[in-house]
């Protein structure tokens, strides 16, 4: 087996593209192989059309981004493909998604793909002869669902018009009796063709999309994209922009974990941590509004830095704020944590194994709660999270109390960190003019969102502007892991399984 050198750089950096190696497709799946998950995994793997490209010969770049997290790396190698090139997916089950991706999108088979269908369900936007879906049949009007045969099997459907205000996601279970066999998402109902929309950028209207592309992880991805755009423009952040950053990031992150617990004790019918919960995650959210005007955090992170500034008076807030709300929290927290009832409930539901979580690549508080130490703020830190700690929170079981507990001792590392923020929040300037995207340049920002990592690349042409634009956001990561964690188990556990997820489907759909 031959090694195969990639081009290799730090989160929030870029490098030429003519820096990248270009491998031959049997090659790249070689690379891919002998990597991923043992060494590395999978971060991205997208195309776009190749120049010249038409539907009668079709062709494709493909770029694959994979993370080495114990030395903070970032490895990108690519090739050119025809109209198929040789699946990773059969021997790299985490490239398995991204690969029906780029079938949807640019028509080019991954030959050998042990489970081609389509994954949004959208007209695909680049050329090529191949198509799993007729557009013009609307969403899933003939998506080919796993069945279990069998006299005593039912099937369930749920979506994806739900009960509650949420978005909608088609669920398909395959059961025996009140065991669940097999669950299949079938997603793509928010789909916008946000990526297609940013080929030309950056428009002064792409911060704003940015912004709205998972509306409950707004700082998140607005971080990610204006750090992308400062690595194109070898754009030099103030230490004091960084700081702020950091702050709306965690309070993002207080806020929604906040909520999940809450969620997940009104699921159970715990309703005195679910009442007090609902609560508190306001008190964060408005936090969020002293620092920008809204609750949640849009205007905020711009490139260059961040649009408001934080005085002395408003950091006390903040500070006064923050140790009501953690001090109202404690004890909720504790009578959840600590009621039979409760943990009975948590304990052994939907648990996904450590070998599973690695194989799919699951990120975030999910992976961590299966005992994947694995976080953006340290592994790959960029701003205030390379000058300070943020101490990883991790469990072993992988099950749904596994991944509460997780999201509590995120809270209480997240308001510690906050409190040394504002602390030392270091003096000078909160933002600075960001210079134009260099051309022929590849750009990846990693950022560590409340549901995982965030990545964004941007891939610019010879006058700048952006040929290609990829995000994926954690829940397209995470989908795959709550198929699984519902095998086995009863269909009432469902819900449990689902809030403990807790996945976007707008991020996702993109």
């Amino acid at each position: 087996m031959s090694v195969v050198a990639a081009a290799r750089l730090r989160n929030a950096q870029c490098v030429d593209r003519d820096a990248v190696p270009r491998l031959a497709p049997d090659a790249l799946a070689e690379h891919a192989r002998a990597r991923v998950p043992r060494e590395a995994r999978i971060v991205a793997f997208f195309g776009w059309p190749a120049p010249g490209a038409t539907a009668e010969a079709p062709a494709a770049e493909l770029l694959l981004v994979t993370a080495r997290d114990r030395e903070s790396r970032l490895e990108l190698v690519a090739t050119t493909v025809g109209d198929a090139y040789p699946a990773l997916a059969p021997d790299v089950v985490s490239a398995a998604r991204f690969e029906r991706e780029i079938m949807e999108q640019l028509g080019i088979l991954p030959a050998g793909h042990p489970w081609l269908k389509p994954l949004r369900s959208h007209a695909p936007y680049g050329p090529g002869p191949h198509r799993l879906h007729d557009p013009t049949l609307g969403i899933g009007a003939d998506y080919p669902f796993f069945r279990v045969e069998g006299d005593e099997v039912h099937e369930v459907a749920v979506g994806p018009v739900h009960a509650g205000i949420i978005e909608p996601g088609h669920f398909r279970f395959q059961c025996y009796g009140e065991q669940v066999l097999h669950l299949e998402i079938m997603l793509g109902y928010q789909h916008r063709g946000f990526e297609p929309a940013l080929i030309g950028g950056p428009y002064p209207r792409t911060v704003y999309q940015v912004e709205e592309l998972a509306g409950d992880t707004t700082i998140g991805h607005a971080l990610a994209y204006a750090q992308t755009l400062e690595a194109l423009g070898g754009c030099d952040v103030p230490a004091r922009a960084h700081a702020l950053r950091a702050l709306a990031l965690e309070l993002e992150r207080l806020a929604a974990h906040v909520g999940d617990i809450g969620a997940l004790a009104g699921d159970v019918a715990f309703m005195p941590t679910a009442a007090y919960c609902g609560r508190l995650r306001g008190e964060f959210l408005n936090m969020t509004a002293l620092l920008c005007g809204n609750r949640f955090g849009r205007g905020f992170v711009r490139p260059g830095g961040v649009a408001y500034d934080v005085d002395a008076r408003l950091a006390e807030e903040l500070r006064r704020r923050l140790d009501a709300a953690m001090r109202d929290l404690e004890g909720p927290l504790d009578l959840f944590f600590e009621s039979p009832s409760v943990t009975e409930r948590l304990e052994g539901t939907g648990p996904v194994t450590h070998a599973d979580c690695e194989a799919l690549g699951l990120v975030g508080p999910v992976a961590r709660a299966c005992g994947a130490p694995r976080d953006v703020r340290r592994d790959h830190p960029t701003g205030a999270y390379a000058a300070l700690h943020v101490s990883l929170a991790t469990a072993a079981t992988g099950d749904v109390h596994a991944r509460a507990l997780v999201r509590r001792q995120e809270i209480e590392r997240s308001a510690a960190f906050i409190r040394e923020l504002l602390a030392s929040l270091p003096p000078g300037d909160v933002r600075v003019a960001c210079p134009p995207p260099a051309s022929d340049a590849i750009a990846v920002s990693l950022v560590e969102g409340w549901r995982g990592e965030i990545a964004h690349i941007a891939i610019t042409d010879a006058s700048g502007r952006f040929e290609r634009y990829k995000v994926v956001d954690p829940s397209f990561h995470n989908w795959p892991g709550l198929e699984l964690a519902l095998r086995g188990q009863q269909i009432s556990d469902f819900p449990l399984c689902n809030k403990s997820f807790n996945l976007s489907y707008a991020g996702h759909d993109l």
